[in-house]
């Protein structure tokens, strides 16, 4: 080499040196010029530094961009993840198109050639590395469109529709080794958009649809002070992004190497990074734990069960504590006749949406009767929470990954057939299907004669059958009758708060015009009156059958006076409101003069008088008092008539409680 060649060479380098000398503490990278390794681009405040980088124990070097001020290194993004450069001689370069290039190759992620006229690279202030038009606002590429591990605030997390652009954050595979590994978090389109966490095909976690202030399934992002979190969907992107309000907040929010996703926080008195939430947190925010249909709660023992309605579909697997089977209906839904209905799950936690439409137009209401036309609907709830819900979700497959969080306002309507939403027990989840009128009318045969039942003072009771074969009693309220509609919403009320194997099930209701009617199940053996007081029948009630009845009845009124939710006082106790199922256990019907009670109350009065309903004792049908009492001497009389086979014909004389039944003096102690 000849000698003018050597200094030829030696004076460029001293060049490059003397220009990099003076720009690394700028936050500008321009055309032909280097950034060599051991000096960095500074952004205009000092946010932010950009720099080659060993990670860990790693002996690779690679350029990232890392918090400029703070005493721990901590990177944020990465350019050449996957092509780490070995030796400390790297350079990186802007050419006269606007491409960066490290060592003169091109290892940036997204598009390679830009083809600007007077292009520079640009650190911000946000920790977002731009190439651009010099004295442009407008970016020809950006580092935010291109996340590593790392979400910043203003960067989006999720799709641009237009480009097929999808920002999500990948792991690395380990501190010492940037390349991407196992785990993504990503915005799922499919279905309703909601933020997802996958492991290869595998879903780890799921963030919920957005409800119009948080992600459904972190309600707590709604109430956290100092940040700002939105959600854009619409035909151009959707995508998710957060902010601060005060500058002196220095967060990010990553997905570390097993897959959790980690919102950190910089504590500055102490000097580090402070967990600020992270999920999943615990086994219920793991991806589907308790399978199709189950309900994960980390207060229970087991924290698997069945939502309402439902059985383990491998009950062997579920005693194993392997519950990711999940469950299976107990009763087919019944959609041809629309007799099904929903149980409320409260403070949900809301199932997978990947296989759920929205309806950003329609009522809660009209989301229902949606669901009902639709034979695959399997549950629904409000799409935006705001100003007491607007829009539907609709559930069209299994619901997946349910659960429950405290102090969250969402509802999830789950669809149920009719006998299992009777058997719902909490009334707080409960919602009785209402029954087409023409529904009825097919089941009743136009309401034939032939069909009543019997007839109360209520109005007529016809035996029907639904298209599926489910046989039914319909209770129809006369037009003069002498209970009316407050006594019927009382009934359908009480009866689906109470729920008792010696209680009769309401399966629905059903009301069109001035009709209203109860839909209940069917008692094949018909009512007590009828079996006790028939000669024939009557004879053939051996002591241990009418045993069996008065501890059945004695049960049903235990359970309404003391152990169900609700302290209930029937009023109307006698034999034609005991109903009885094919193996004769007896069930108390007719609640269309019972009332609640508080749990302290023992006695009430009402302003309607009751009159003589069931065997009430007189000074209490007389004044319209009702107590525990009243009930305990009817349910005295009535089991004197079970006894004898003879109807009440007895009289009341005064306390305490002193019966005459023909030669017989008996004393009724409540």
């Amino acid at each position: 080499m000849r000698k003018g060649s050597t200094m030829k060479q030696l004076l460029t380098h001293v060049f490059l040196f003397t220009l990099f000398h003076h720009s690394f503490a700028i936050d500008t990278l321009k055309p032909n010029e280097y950034l060599l390794d051991g000096k960095t681009l500074v952004s205009a405040k000092g946010n932010f530094a950009l720099g080659f980088f060993s990670p860990g124990d790693s002996k690779n070097r690679y350029v990232g961009i890392w918090y400029n001020k703070l005493p721990v290194q901590t990177v944020v993004w990465v350019a050449n993840r996957l092509s780490p450069i070995a030796a400390t001689n790297g350079t990186l370069q802007l050419n006269g198109q606007g491409v960066l290039t490290i060592n003169s190759k091109i290892v940036f992620p997204g598009p390679s050639v830009i083809r600007l006229n007077n292009p520079v690279a640009q650190l911000l202030d946000d920790g977002n590395l731009v190439v651009k038009e010099a004295n442009s606002s407008e970016f020809a590429w950006q580092s935010f469109d291109y996340p590593t591990d790392t979400l910043l605030p203003g960067m989006k997390l999720g799709w641009d529709l237009r480009t097929g652009l999808n920002r999500n954050l990948t792991a690395w595979q380990s501190d010492n080794d940037p390349s991407p590994g196992s785990y993504v978090a990503s915005m799922d389109l499919k279905g309703i958009p909601q933020l997802t966490v996958w492991s290869g095909s595998a879903k780890r976690w799921s963030s919920g649809p957005w409800n119009g202030t948080a992600f459904s399934n972190i309600p707590k992002m709604s109430s956290l002070n100092g940040f700002l979190f939105n959600f854009i969907s619409n035909e151009d992107e959707v995508y998710y992004m957060y902010n601060t309000t005060d500058p002196k907040i220095v967060s990010r929010l990553m997905v570390n190497q097993s897959g959790t996703l980690e919102r950190f926080v910089w504590i500055d008195s102490a000097g580090k990074w402070n967990v600020f939430w992270y999920a999943p947190n615990g086994q219920c925010e793991e991806y589907s734990p308790c399978g199709p249909f189950g309900l994960c709660d980390l207060k229970g023992s087991p924290i698997c069960s069945c939502l309402q309605g439902f059985t383990p579909k491998s009950p062997q697997d579920w005693a194993l504590m392997d519950a990711s089977s999940g469950c299976v209906r107990r009763t087919a839904l019944d959609c041809k006749n629309k007799t099904d209905g929903f149980m409320i799950l409260d403070h949900a936690a809301l199932p997978d949406t990947s296989n759920a439409i929205v309806h950003t137009n329609l009522s809660l209401n009209e989301c229902r009767t949606t669901c009902l036309t639709n034979c695959s609907c399997t549950g629904y709830t409000s799409a935006d929470i705001r100003g007491g819900g607007s829009g539907c979700i609709i559930w069209v497959d299994e619901l997946i990954d349910s659960g429950t969080i405290p102090n969250v306002v969402q509802d999830l309507y789950v669809r149920l057939a009719a006998a299992d939403v009777a058997s719902v027990t909490d009334d707080d989840e409960l919602e009785l299907p209402q029954l087409q009128w023409n529904t009825v009318m097919a089941a009743t045969e136009n309401f034939a004669i032939n069909n009543i039942l019997g007839e109360g003072g209520f109005g007529p009771v016809y035996k029907g059958k639904l298209t599926e074969g489910q046989e039914i009693a319909v209770k129809r309220l006369s037009r003069n009758s002498a209970q009316g509609v407050d006594e019927f919403k009382n009934e359908v009320i009480l009866i689906a708060k109470l729920q008792h194997r010696n209680l009769v099930r309401l399966l629905g209701y059903c009301i069109q015009g001035v009709e209203r009617m109860l839909v209940y199940e069917y008692m094949s053996k018909g009512s007590l009156d009828a079996l006790l007081f028939d000669k024939e029948h009557g004879m053939h009630l051996d002591w241990q059958a009418r045993l069996r009845i008065i501890v059945g009845i004695a049960r049903g009124l235990l359970y309404l006076h003391q152990d169900s939710r609700f302290r209930i006082i029937h009023r109307d106790l006698k034999a034609s409101n005991i109903l009885l199922d094919a193996e004769m256990n007896p069930k108390i019907s007719d609640f269309g003069m019972a009332r609640i009670f508080g749990e302290d109350e023992t006695i009430n009065k009402t302003r309607k008088v009751v009159g003589t309903y069931g065997y009430m004792a007189p000074e209490y049908a007389l004044n319209g008092i009702f107590s525990v009492k009243s009930d305990v001497f009817s349910f005295g009389v009535l089991v004197l008539e079970i006894i004898s086979g003879q109807r009440n014909k007895g009289v009341y004389l005064s306390e305490p409680h002193l019966y005459l039944l023909g030669n017989v003096s008996i004393y009724l102690v409540p």
